[in-house]
């Protein structure tokens, strides 16, 4: 019986090809800019995804404060966080976030979609996120695309 066997790619950090790429937020749905880039900062984009191992792009996303968010979330949703101090629980709605710290919404949006974990940090420190249009990654030469071409 003759057979073809196929050996079962495993990427390696020595062996991963690490890209830069760009996205722009303006008029973007929170949760689909931020699942989308999520996608691509774990590398599942990729044919040698390997669950253990950082196979993801850096992503550059531009224009954060221009996000767009459904329904009543901008005023109804949200985010809780703690000082350390007893009674420090303070809260904040997306439109105060938004104009206080807009890059802050979307991190913590991507944040929530990538593992929690040793793997998980090292990825969230492969997204950049800008307020404005400019960025300092222009040297890497980040390759833009367009969100609805991914899957």
């Amino acid at each position: 019986m003759e057979a073809i066997s196929y050996k079962t790619v495993s990427a390696s950090k020595e062996t991963v090809n690490k890209g830069w790429v760009l996205i722009d937020a303006e008029d973007q749905i929170l949760g689909r800019l931020s699942s989308k880039a999520a996608f691509i900062l774990r590398g599942k984009d990729k044919t040698n995804f390997t669950p253990h191992v950082d196979t993801g792009d850096n992503v550059i996303i531009i224009n954060a404060e221009k996000v767009k968010l459904t329904g009543n979330k901008l005023t109804d949703k949200e985010y809780v966080r703690h000082t350390g101090y007893p009674g420090g629980q303070r809260f904040a709605t997306p439109k105060e976030l938004l104009a206080r710290k807009p890059t802050e919404v979307i991190r913590m949006a991507v944040s929530g979609m990538l593992p929690k974990n040793k793997l998980g940090d090292a990825l969230r420190r492969n997204v950049y996120i800008y307020a404005g249009a400019e960025h300092p990654h222009a040297a890497q030469q980040p390759k833009e695309i367009k969100l609805n071409t991914i899957k």
